[in-house]
């Protein structure tokens, strides 16, 4: 059978964690089933929701005091038959957690697709080996930075960081996700300003490298904005995906004539994945979901920097986005507050196909953004080749210069 598995973490008063899954289960699928006569419950039995799984857990007390009262928790397991929704995220959404979402303390924690459910999404357009086939990097994880102090300036100022930060040997450049279209730096001028840089830094060095530009504006313009700088030969599509929604981000990843790989923003999504109580888990927003409606890359908090996100949320949101199924993979990028000393612990939990992101950990080294970069892709290769931080520095007075500065994570194996 054709149909969309939705797991909860639910939190109950009444206790009765039976009866909340049956009542969700009809609720959200034919609404009432006990006092239907009988030839009706045989038409209406393919669309009803069907209970799979009831788990009660072990009670929280510090949860009880925060809510005020005692709490049943448990994990609910329901499937949906897709008889009953198109084929679209708005559809399933609404579906298995529209109105129970307003239903208090419950979390949906994870969806299954049935084959033919998937069949109707993008996936990645280029996934992870098509990145890394852009860049003829294939053995390490990607090192990524972010523009900053952009906003009020103009290209020439764009285009001087965005050199530096290519010259340090960072491999993707992508903007602000609060650099919007402006007169300074339009959007169309950004993306003819990287390509300029890129392509005299790769005559220069040697090495290649691809810059994300934001795409914004109103809804009804992305698609024609999008295709343009594909015309344009954009690289990458930085896109806040949650400000937006997931299916605006499905159509741009859908359509043929727009060939850019798109990276996801998680801004926006911390209003409906922060509780533990509910929305949304994060391992299924900013993995699973992002993934299945066409990103390449999906950002999230890491587990260790300024906007740290639980580990085992960040590793599933991972694991999420690199899982073999019919869709290309794409690349977890672990974000926020990342420094050259924190690469073993990144690359222990992210493994190789991952994307190292900084901001500060690259423009605030003392050495500039070209030191910070050096940095970085020294901390790399010493944690390929099982060398200690310590123990690179001794070659490397960038990665010496960061260590000091920020300190260092070593991950004894």
């Amino acid at each position: 059978m054709s149909e969309v598995i939705a797991t909860y973490l639910v939190h109950d008063a009444k206790g009765d964690l039976h009866k909340k899954a049956e009542g969700i289960a009809l609720g959200l699928t034919i609404g009432s089933w006990t006092d239907l006569p009988l030839l009706e419950k045989e038409q209406l039995k393919a669309h009803k929701g069907r209970v799979l799984e009831v788990s009660q857990l072990e009670s929280c007390e510090k949860t009880n005091q925060y809510l005020g009262k005692s709490v049943t928790k448990g994990i609910i397991k329901i499937a949906y038959p897709s008889l009953n929704y198109s084929h679209d995220l708005p559809a399933i959404l609404t579906t298995v957690f529209g109105k129970l979402s307003l239903d208090g303390e419950v979390k949906l924690l994870d969806l299954e697709l049935s084959d033919k459910v998937t069949a109707a999404f993008p996936g990645p357009k280029v996934g992870v080996s098509g990145i890394r086939e852009l860049l003829n990097v294939h053995d390490r994880p990607l090192l990524m930075s972010i523009f900053k102090g952009v906003i009020g300036r103009d290209l020439t100022y764009l285009k001087e960081q965005l050199k530096e930060q290519v010259l340090g040997g960072v491999d993707i450049v992508k903007d602000d996700e609060i650099l919007f279209d402006n007169p300074l730096t339009p959007f169309e001028d950004r993306i003819s300003a990287g390509k300029e840089v890129l392509q005299h830094v790769f005559e220069e060095t040697g090495h290649k490298a691809l810059y994300a530009v934001n795409l914004s504006g109103k809804t009804f313009d992305l698609r024609e904005k999008a295709k343009r700088a594909s015309e344009l030969g954009a690289n990458v599509l930085l896109f806040n995906v949650f400000a937006y929604g997931l299916d605006v981000m499905q159509s741009l990843a859908a359509d043929p004539e727009i060939t850019v790989p798109i990276m996801a923003h998680p801004a926006v999504s911390g209003a409906s994945t922060a509780s533990s109580l509910y929305g949304f888990s994060s391992s299924l927003l900013l993995g699973k979901l992002v993934r299945l409606s066409g990103a390449d890359f999906s950002l999230f908090p890491s587990p260790y920097g300024s906007v740290a996100l639980d580990r085992n949320e960040a590793i599933g949101i991972a694991e999420n986005c690199l899982r073999e199924e019919r869709f290309k993979q794409a690349f977890p990028v672990p974000s926020a507050g990342i420094h050259p000393g924190l690469v073993p612990l990144l690359m222990n939990d992210f493994g190789v196909d991952s994307v190292i992101n900084a901001g500060g950990g690259i423009h605030g080294h003392p050495n500039g953004a070209i030191g910070g970069g050096q940095a970085f892709r020294a901390a790399i290769d010493a944690t390929l080749a099982g060398v200690t931080l310590k123990q690179a520095a001794e070659k490397s007075e960038d990665l010496k210069i960061a260590i000091d500065l920020w300190g260092a994570k070593e991950v004894s194996k």
